[in-house]
C-alpha cells in the first residue's frame, strides 16, 4: 500500500483555513497514488489550542468541519486529527483528542487518544477525556492500528494490542514539539517499538510555530526491523510518499546539523508568530552587541530584510565601536536603520528626578534589582542605568504604536535566568526570540550564520568584544555575573535539570558562585512572569515548562 504523510503547518483556531488545507493535501496525496494519507494530531482545530478546547462551540465547529471534509473524500482513506465532542457532554472537558477515519464520503471510524500527557509543555488532562480502546481499521487489505502521539511513547497498549490483533502498520499522528535533539529521540523510540511489535510505524508530525512552541516535522516511516525507510525534512511542509511494504526506501531527508537545526527552529518560530498574528513589520533595538545582532539576523531571515527596522539609540556611554558595528550589521542585512540619540531624554529624567534618587542607596533585597554578591564591589547608580534601558523601551513601543511593528526583545536565556534585564526597558516588546537561547549558544549561532553567508554579516569585533550593557563607563557583564561559560553550566543544571546546590558543587561548580546564581534565579521569577513569550528550543524553557512561585522561601 502506498501511504502519504501530510506534514502540514495549521493555524490554531483557523478551522476553515485548516480544513481547506487538509482537503487540498488529501487531493495531492490521491494524485500521488496513495491509498492512505495521515495528517498530524489535532490538525483541524490546531495544536495546542489551550482553553479553546474548553469552549463547546469551538469543539462543535471543528466537528462540523470534519464531517464536511469527509463528504469530499473518495478513492483514498484519510486520518484527520480533531477535537471530538464527548458523547452526552462532560464536565469542563468537552472533547476527546481524536483521529477521524475518512473514506467514501463519510466518517467511517474514530480513534480516541488513550494516553494524555501532562508534563513539560503538555496540559492534555486539563482539556481532554482519554479514550480507553485500541482501534484497527482495514485499508486496501492492510490492517492499520491507530494511535496518537503519546500513545507510542511508552510500551504497551494501545499499539501493542493493535499489533497483537494483526495490525501491520501503526499510524501515529502527532504534535511533537521541538527541542534540541528531539528528532533523534523520536527515531530511537519508534525503532524500538517497531522491533518490539514487528510492525511498520508511520509517524506524521506537525510543522511550524505556535506561540512559544515550534514543531519540527521530521515525519517518518520505520520498518518492522527498526530500519528507517523514509524521513521528511525539518521546519517545512512536505507530503512524504512511501510504500508499505516497500522494496525501495522512500525519500530520506538529511537532518540538519545541530546549530543549523536550532537556527531553523528560531527562524520558523519567529516567521509563524509574525505571519499568523498579522504583523507586517518588526522592529529591533540594535545595540552593536551579540544578542541584538542575532535577533536582527533571525528577523531578516524569517520575514525578509525589507520588513525589518533596526533602531540604534546611542547614549553617552555607548562606544563609537559598538555604534558603528550596529550600523554595519543593519547595512549587511539590508534592513532599514533608524537612529535616535537618547541623551536629551536622559537629561530630562535627571532634571525631573533631581533630589529624588540617591545613588548611594542600594535596592533592598527582594526589590526590583536582584541581590548583589557580597564578594563583589558595590555597583554604581542602578536607577540611572535602568532609566536608559526604559527610555529605549519607550521609544521602541512608540514606534510600534505608530507603525504597527512587532517589537522583538533581545534578551537571552542566561540573562533572563538571573534577572540581568530591565523591566519595561530591554524587556519591553511583543516577542522574545532568543529567550531560551543560552549566551554561549548565541555566539555559536552568529558564527554559524556568518559561515553560511560566506561573509561577516556580523563583524568579528562583535563576537570578540567582551559583552557589555553599556549603561555606564567601562561596564562589562562580568562586573555583575560569573563568566558566561560557568554561568551557563550552573543554569543548565539548576533550571533545566532541577539539580540542587550540593549536586552542583559535587560536580565541580564553585560553591560561592552556585549560591550567588541560585539567589539570582529565584529572585528574578517575578520578572520572567512579565516577559514576552519566546521560542522554546531546550527541554526546559521558562513559561509553560517551568512554573515556580514568585513568593518562595525555599533556597535552591
Amino acid at each position: 500500500m502506498r501511504i502519504a504523510l501530510a506534514q502540514i503547518d495549521p493555524t490554531v483556531g483557523d478551522i476553515d483555513g485548516n480544513s481547506a488545507k487538509i482537503a487540498e493535501w488529501i487531493e495531492r496525496a490521491r494524485g500521488e497514488g496513495a491509498e492512505l494519507v495521515i495528517f498530524p494530531e489535532l490538525c483541524v482545530p490546531g495544536y495546542p489550542a489551550e482553553d479553546l478546547y474548553l469552549k463547546p462551540h469551538f469543539v462543535d465547529a471543528n466537528r462540523r468541519a470534519v464531517e464536511g471534509l469527509a463528504r469530499g473524500v473518495d478513492g483514498i482513506t484519510a486520518l484527520v486529527g480533531f477535537a471530538e465532542p464527548v458523547a452526552g457532554g462532560g464536565d469542563l472537558r468537552h472533547a476527546h483528542n481524536s483521529t477521524a477515519v475518512l473514506a467514501d464520503g463519510a466518517v467511517r471510524a474514530v480513534y480516541r487518544k488513550n494516553r494524555l500527557p501532562n508534563y513539560a509543555v503538555f496540559d492534555e488532562q486539563r482539556y481532554f477525556v482519554p479514550g480507553t480502546d485500541p482501534l484497527t481499521v482495514e485499508v486496501d487489505g492492510l490492517e492499520v492500528g491507530l494511535t496518537i502521539c503519546e500513545d507510542c511513547w511508552v510500551t504497551g497498549p494501545p499499539a501493542q494490542t493493535e499489533a497483537e490483533e494483526g495490525a501491520r502498520l501503526i499510524a501515529n499522528p502527532s504534535g511533537s514539539p521541538y527541542h534540541r535533539g528531539k528528532g533523534r529521540e523520536r527515531e530511537t523510540m519508534f525503532a524500538e517499538r517497531a522491533r518490539e511489535y514487528g510492525t511498520y510505524f508511520a509517524f506524521c508530525n506537525l510543522v511550524g510555530g505556535q506561540d512559544e512552541l515550534v514543531f519540527d516535522g521530521q515525519s517518518l516511516l520505520i520498518g518492522p526491523d527498526g530500519e528507517l525507510l523514509a524521513r521528511a525534512g525539518q521546519f517545512e511542509e512536505e507530503l512524504l510518499v512511501c510504500d508499505v511494504p516497500g522494496a525501495v526506501p522512500g525519500p530520506l531527508a538529511e537532518p540538519l546539523a545541530d546549530i543549523d537545526e536550532v537556527y531553523g527552529a528560531l527562524r520558523i518560530g519567529l516567521h509563524d508568530y509574525v505571519v499568523k498574528n498579522g504583523f507586517r513589520h518588526v522592529g529591533v533595538a540594535l545595540s552593536g552587541g551579540i544578542d541584538s545582532a542575532l535577533v536582527a539576523m533571525l528577523a531578516a531571515d524569517a520575514v525578509g530584510p525589507e520588513r525589518v527596522s533596526c533602531v540604534v539609540m546611542p547614549s553617552p556611554h555607548s562606544s563609537s565601536a559598538t555604534q558603528e558595528d550596529a550600523r554595519t550589521i543593519a547595512a549587511n542585512l539590508g534592513c532599514e536603520l533608524l537612529e535616535i540619540p537618547i541623551e536629551p531624554m536622559m537629561d530630562g529624567y535627571q532634571r525631573a528626578l533631581a533630589g529624588l534618587l540617591d545613588p548611594r542607596e542600594a535596592p533592598a533585597e527582594g526589590e526590583e534589582e536582584p541581590p548583589r554578591d557580597p564578594a563583589r564591589p558595590s555597583e554604581p547608580d542602578l536607577a540611572a542605568e535602568n532609566i536608559q534601558a526604559r527610555i529605549r523601551g519607550n521609544l521602541m513601543m512608540a514606534l510600534s504604536n505608530q507603525h504597527g511593528w512587532l517589537v522583538l526583545t533581545t534578551g537571552n536565556k542566561s540573562e533572563m535566568s538571573v534577572g540581568y534585564a530591565t523591566l519595561y526597558g530591554d524587556m519591553a516588546g511583543g516577542f522574545a526570540v532568543i529567550k531560551d537561547v543560552p549566551k554561549g549558544l548565541v555566539y555559536d549561532l552568529v558564527r554559524r550564520r556568518n559561515e553560511r553567508a560566506g561573509t561577516e554579516l556580523v563583524p568579528a569585533a562583535v563576537i570578540e568584544r567582551p559583552p557589555s550593557a553599556e549603561l555606564r563607563p567601562d561596564q562589562l557583564d562580568s562586573d555583575s555575573l560569573p563568566p558566561y561559560d560557568l554561568l551557563d553550566r550552573i543554569l543548565e543544571a539548576y533550571v533545566e535539570r532541577d539539580r540542587g546546590r550540593e549536586e552542583m558543587i559535587a560536580a565541580g561548580m564553585p560553591a560561592e558562585t552556585v549560591d550567588y546564581v541560585i539567589r539570582l534565579v529565584d529572585r528574578s521569577e517575578y520578572k520572567r512572569r512579565q516577559a514576552a513569550p519566546g521560542i522554546r528550543i531546550t527541554p526546559r524553557a521558562f513559561g509553560k515548562d517551568r512554573r515556580l512561585p514568585i513568593t518562595n522561601r525555599f533556597g535552591g
